[in-house]
Order: C-alpha cells, then structure tokens, then sequence
C-alpha cells in the first residue's frame, strides 16, 4: 500500500468533512470567505501596504467583518476550510499543510504574537509607540527653560520672560536594526503534531521574543539612546546594603515624577518583597493567591535579569521612553508555502529611545 496516496486520500475527506460542519450553529456567514483563495500574492500585497494578512482580509475588497461576528477575517478563512485549531479535535500540522498552506504563515504569527501578548509588562514600559518608514530616527530633545523655579503657573509681569519648553532633535539618531530568530523544525517532526501542540511552540517564541525585547529597553533606560542621556545614579547609603530608607530616598529623588515603576533582576525583588515594611498580611496575600507581587511605595515590581544584580531602576513609565518600530513581526511566508518551512525566519525591526531622561534613576547598592 502507499501510505502517502491514502494519507492524502483520508487527510483530504476529513478536511471536506470538518469544512461540512455547522459553525457556531449557524450564526457565521462563510459564503464570502468560500469564494477567497488566499495565495502567495495576498501577502505580497499586504507587504505592499504595510498590513499584515488579517488586515488584508478586513478591507472591503475581500471578506469585512460585521460589527456583530463572532470570527474575524482571517478565522473565517480557516472555518471555510475546516481548518480546526482549537477544541477537543484540533488538525494536525500535516492536515492544515494540506488544506490551506497560504493561511498557515499568518496562523504562525498571529501565534507569536499571542506569545508575546502573555508578557504584557513591556507595552506598560513605553510611553509612546510608533510605526516609521526608515530604519533610522532621531528622538525628541525637550528641554525647559525658566526664569525661576517655576516654568509655568505663574504671574507674567510686563516685558517679564515668558517660560518655554523648547523642543528641538537630538544630536544622534538611532539604528532601528533588524531582530530575529530562525524556527528550524523539519515537517516530520511537525506534521503529526495537532496544531494546539504547535500553538504552544509559536507562544514560547512569542514569549521570549518579548522578554529580549525587554532587555533592549533596560539597557536604554541605563545607559541611554545614544545622546548623552544615560540614566542618573544614585547610591544606597550602605555599600552591599539595600533598606527600606534606600527606597524611601530614591522615590523621593525623583520627584516631580512619579516612580509608578522599579524593574530589577530577581535578587532584588526577593529583597524588596522579605522587607518587613512590605510584610503586611493583604500584601502577603495578594502574592499567595495570585502571584500579584507587592507594590513597594506605590511602583509595580517588573523583573528583568538583564539589569545588573545590585541597581534598580525607578522610572515614571508615561514619561521614560518611546518604542519606534520600521517592520513589524513577520515571517518569511514564501519558505512556510512552499518548502514546508525546514528554516524560516521571524523577524522584528525595533529601536527604543530616552523621551525625558529626569523620568528614569538608578539605584546602585554596590559602590567604591
């Protein structure tokens, strides 16, 4: 017997079987998204204008949603071709390969992103976020100037100087560079796998994608963006040493703002969170029945380990940096269509500046 032809023989009716079957009892229309075929060249012309996929399927040339669906575009493409990729009786890689390759590039990075979705802190880090068309650009420098004091609320005498915030570009501009990581996985060992299985692997890239991204941010918020703006460091009065006074010094430092952030590696959340001034029972509660670490002086713990073990970062998170992206997550769609992806590569073109650089200190444990 060829086990290839009656695979291919039995992959194929159970697609027509599982694309026969009611939908939401009914309640999605998929005469529209019958009559699309997704191919190589609806990507190209997503590329084309900037969007990915999903996006591509919501313009009014193809398939809109209504305002009421309980399936967007693109699921509705998979609903019209029986692609299962949840509930009790998912499809196997192989059968989503052989039913609707083209839509398997697109399931891959809204995947990856669902991943990076489950570490939520790094889109709380940024104040702004904002799509450009180069790979270079140059931050805002925002500089106040004041006759006292006081720059704003304030009586103007006749002739007096009239306080102003002057805002010109910096010095150096930023490389957005280019991010990413190969996923090599031969299709035998993928395509017996159910695609929940394969859910769980684009998640984890997703995820630490994210956390790596994470790392690019510490490193800007420390040591700056290139523009002279490195962060301002601040010591604890004992070298070694990390006190409650030490937290209660720093906070104070960086006022006007507000210090609503600390990251730090996990030694020194382990510190924070075994301080008696933070071992009050609702705290301890909180973190026992939900994970939810305590707030130190009001400012969310966010753990990185790409911080240096004895400094911790205190940041106004409205005010601290900007994420300017020039190619958003993508995946090379040609090798995943046409060679069953052996290596394709998910790729990310991400930079991060200093908005005001007063919004962010350090604080260093171990000094000379």
């Amino acid at each position: 017997m060829d086990i290839d032809k009656f695979f291919a023989e039995q992959s194929g009716a159970l697609l027509e079987r599982a694309a026969a079957e009611p939908h939401l009892d009914g309640a999605v229309d998929l005469r529209r998204a019958k009559q699309i075929n997704v191919t190589r060249d609806a990507y190209l012309e997503a590329d084309a204008s900037g969007i990915t996929l999903s996006e591509l399927l919501e313009t009014p040339d193809y398939d809109p949603s209504p305002f009421d669906s309980p399936l967007d575009a693109f699921e509705r493409q998979l609903a019209a071709r029986g692609i299962k990729v949840g509930g009790p009786h998912p499809l196997t890689v192989e059968l989503f390969y052989r039913g609707a390759p083209a839509l398997l590039p697109e399931f891959m990075m809204r995947e990856i992103r669902h991943g990076q979705s489950m570490r939520p802190e790094l889109n709380g880090l940024v104040g702004s976020s904002a799509r450009i068309n180069s790979n270079r650009y140059t931050p805002f420098d925002i500089k106040a100037q004041a006759t006292d004091t006081r720059w704003s609320l304030r009586p103007i005498g006749d002739g007096a100087d009239i306080s102003a915030v002057v805002v010109t570009e910096r010095v150096n501009s930023l490389d957005v560079k280019d991010y990413g990581l190969a996923l090599k996985a031969s299709y035998k060992a993928l395509r017996h796998r159910t695609a929940t299985q394969f859910k769980v692997l684009l998640w984890y890239i997703g995820y630490r994608m994210q956390v790596d991204k994470l790392g690019l941010l510490v490193d800007v918020l420390i040591n700056g963006d290139g523009n002279s703006n490195a962060a301002t460091v601040i010591n604890t009065a004992v070298s070694g040493t990390l006190a409650y006074a030490d937290l209660v010094a720093f906070w104070a430092e960086i006022y006007p703002f507000e210090m609503n952030t600390m990251v730090c590696a996990k030694n020194n959340i382990k510190t924070i969170l075994t301080m008696s001034e933070f071992k009050d029972p609702m705290a301890g509660f909180r973190f026992q029945a939900t994970g939810e670490l305590v707030s130190p002086l009001g400012s969310s713990l966010v753990r990185s380990d790409d911080v240096a073990t004895d400094r911790i970062i205190g940041m106004d998170k409205r005010f601290a940096a900007e994420e300017v992206t020039t190619q958003p997550l993508t995946v090379e769609y040609d090798k995943i269509i046409e060679q069953k992806f052996e290596e394709a590569v998910i790729s990310e073109s991400v930079a991060y500046a200093k908005l005001i650089p007063d919004s962010v200190k350090v604080l260093d444990s171990v000094w000379p």
